[in-house]
Order: structure tokens, then C-alpha cells, then sequence
């Protein structure tokens, strides 16, 4: 009799302790892995340098920076569950759905926008002293592009297409970093190179170069990039991606804030190992891509920009955009902080 009322008791301790843990469990913070390609430039690189405006940080969520060459390499990361948020560009947003079959990849915020108003707009860059004087004199040049499909990629072929020469055929191209764009150019291993913040205004890359044209000249406005999640991570984790965009809001509208640019260039320099003296006079100004306060994409632009994609054949057929957006996330978050 002793030895069953102990082990009844055990049992009860036992069930005691599966009830307590469970909670545990299901209330350990999600993952969420954010990508991003260029320091600083992309959210995802500097938002844990403020994480004391990160209030649901290590609570509803965690967040892991996820380093990535270029925006196509994302489209496997995203296929494979290695990746919960990618930062797509235009145009890889169309190869997810289109080649990579994810039609639940849905558009959930945003990250910054080429060509808007006086905001800055990308370079693409030959050497001063360049007989490439016009985009037709490329034919038979080399470029450099920092992945095949990533949002300046695109841009380079639009261009090309746009006058008369066949981007497969006409050109060479070679996959450099972003970093090393410069000495490739130098060193006349490329004819030509896109020329992105805040790469595109190192001094000695000025003043060895010149702009051939710009992407607002080839594109348009353009919805560079967007935050892109696929939607069964989105429902399954509602309420801890709000959070996330809680904080990541309330860490947006601090580094867009004037009075706290000067912290903002430290910032900057420590994560992008730069002087300050590189970031001083442009970061989050008008000089900077314009990036909205409230993370909202512009739909309209992103569809201008698939619909010339389409019309250059550089996708299989249109898309339409809004059906792949989900803001409702973000704008909850956004009434959080009125």
C-alpha cells in the first residue's frame, strides 16, 4: 500500500512538472533570422546596435542578423526554412514566386526606395579616363554585378535591353562583393560597376570614376527592397512578429530622427569598420535612399517595376503585386506607437 501511494504520488509530481513546462515551452521566443547584404544600408545590420529600444527583444522574439551576398541567395535560405524575413529586391521577388514556386511569399514591409523625389538614387560607374561613353559603347565590356538576378543586376540588364544590347550575349559578367567593386575597377578587371551606398561615395572611387547613368535613369522609382516573409510563418507567429516590428519601428523612426544622426554615424562606423567621416554628411538625410518612417512599400512602384521586367522578358509574365501583400503587420505595429 506504501509502495502505491508513492508512486501515485510521483505520478502527480510528474504530471505537476509536465504542466509547468509545458507554458515554458510554448512560450520560448520565436526566431526570427533577418537578411541583409550592405552594412548599414539594410536595417537587419544595425537594429541589435539599439537594443534598448528593442522592448519584446529576448521576450516574444529573438532576432538573428543573417549576412547574405546578394538578395537571390535568400530564395533558398527561405526555401529551406533557413530564413524568416528576407530583404528581396524587385527582382528577386518575382524569381521566388515565379521560378521558386512560392506563392506564399507575401510583402511585408518595407526597406528603402531608389529615385524618390532628391533621394539618392544608384550609380553605375566606369573608370574617368573610360572609352565607354554611352551604355551602347559596353558592348564587349566586362561587368561587374554582385549576384545574377539581385536588384542592381537587374537594373544593368534593363539598361542594356533598353539599348539594344542583348545582356546574355553582348556583355561579360563577373559576381564581385560590393566591397571589392572598387579595386576591380581599378584594376581594369571590370569595365563597369554598380556603385551602391556607402560604397558609392568613397572618395577615392569619386575621383577615379565617373556615373555612366543612374538606376532612377533606367528604372524609375523603384521599390528597391521589401521585407518578404512566406505566410505560414507569418500566421503561426502573429503576435510575436507584431512585436518585432514593434521594436523595429520604434529603432527606424530613432536612426531617421535628425537629432540622433551624430550617434547614428558612430553606429555606422563601428558595424561598417568606416571613419565616421564616410557616413557624416548623407546617412539618413536626403542624400541617403529614402526610407519611410512607417516601413510602408510603395505597391504602385513595385508594380511599375515588375511590369518592366515583364515587358523587358527579364521575368516570365507579370505579377500582381498587391495579391502578395500582407501589411497588416506592420500597421499594427505602427498603431502600437501612436
Amino acid at each position: 500500500m506504501r509502495s502505491l501511494k508513492f508512486a501515485l504520488g510521483a505520478v502527480g509530481v510528474l504530471l505537476l512538472l509536465l504542466v509547468a513546462v509545458g507554458p515554458a515551452r510554448s512560450a520560448d521566443p520565436v526566431k526570427i533570422r533577418n537578411a541583409w547584404v550592405a552594412p548599414v544600408s539594410n536595417w537587419a545590420s544595425i537594429l541589435l546596435e539599439k537594443r534598448d529600444l528593442a522592448r519584446h527583444l529576448g521576450k516574444s522574439y529573438v532576432m538573428e542578423p543573417m549576412r547574405y551576398q546578394g538578395t537571390p541567395p535568400m530564395i533558398t535560405a527561405l526555401a529551406n526554412g533557413e530564413l524568416e524575413v528576407a530583404n528581396l529586391a524587385f527582382s528577386t521577388f518575382a524569381l521566388a514566386v515565379q521560378n521558386a514556386g512560392m506563392d506564399d511569399l507575401r510583402i511585408i514591409a518595407d526597406e528603402f526606395q531608389d529615385g524618390v523625389r532628391d533621394f539618392h538614387t544608384n550609380e553605375f560607374m566606369v573608370l574617368r579616363d573610360s572609352p565607354v561613353k554611352t551604355i551602347k559603347d559596353l558592348k564587349g565590356r566586362v561587368i561587374a554585378t554582385n549576384a545574377a538576378g539581385s536588384a542592381v543586376d537587374i537594373v544593368m540588364r534593363a539598361a542594356l535591353r533598353k539599348n539594344g544590347l542583348d545582356d546574355k550575349k553582348d556583355v561579360t559578367w563577373v559576381e564581385v562583393n560590393f566591397p571589392n567593386m572598387r579595386a576591380m575597377l581599378a584594376e581594369k578587371k571590370v569595365d563597369m560597376i554598380p556603385a551602391v551606398l556607402p560604397f558609392s561615395l568613397d572618395p577615392t572611387l569619386r575621383g577615379m570614376s565617373r556615373v555612366l547613368f543612374t538606376q532612377k535613369e533606367a528604372m524609375g522609382q523603384t521599390q528597391m527592397i521589401i521585407w518578404a516573409a512566406r505566410s505560414g510563418f507569418l500566421q503561426k507567429n502573429r503576435a510575436a512578429v507584431v512585436d518585432f516590428m514593434e521594436d523595429t519601428l520604434r529603432a527606424v523612426r530613432w536612426y531617421l530622427d535628425p537629432k540622433n544622426h551624430d550617434e547614428a554615424v558612430k553606429i555606422a562606423a563601428q558595424v561598417s569598420k568606416q571613419p565616421p567621416e564616410r557616413f557624416k554628411g548623407w546617412l539618413f538625410t536626403r542624400t541617403d535612399y529614402y526610407r519611410d518612417s512607417g516601413m510602408q512599400p510603395n505597391l504602385e512602384a513595385f508594380q511599375a517595376n515588375m511590369n518592366l521586367q515583364r515587358d523587358l522578358g527579364l521575368i516570365k509574365a507579370g505579377l500582381d503585386v498587391k495579391k502578395y501583400a500582407d501589411l497588416s503587420i506592420v500597421q499594427e505595429a505602427a498603431r502600437r506607437l501612436q
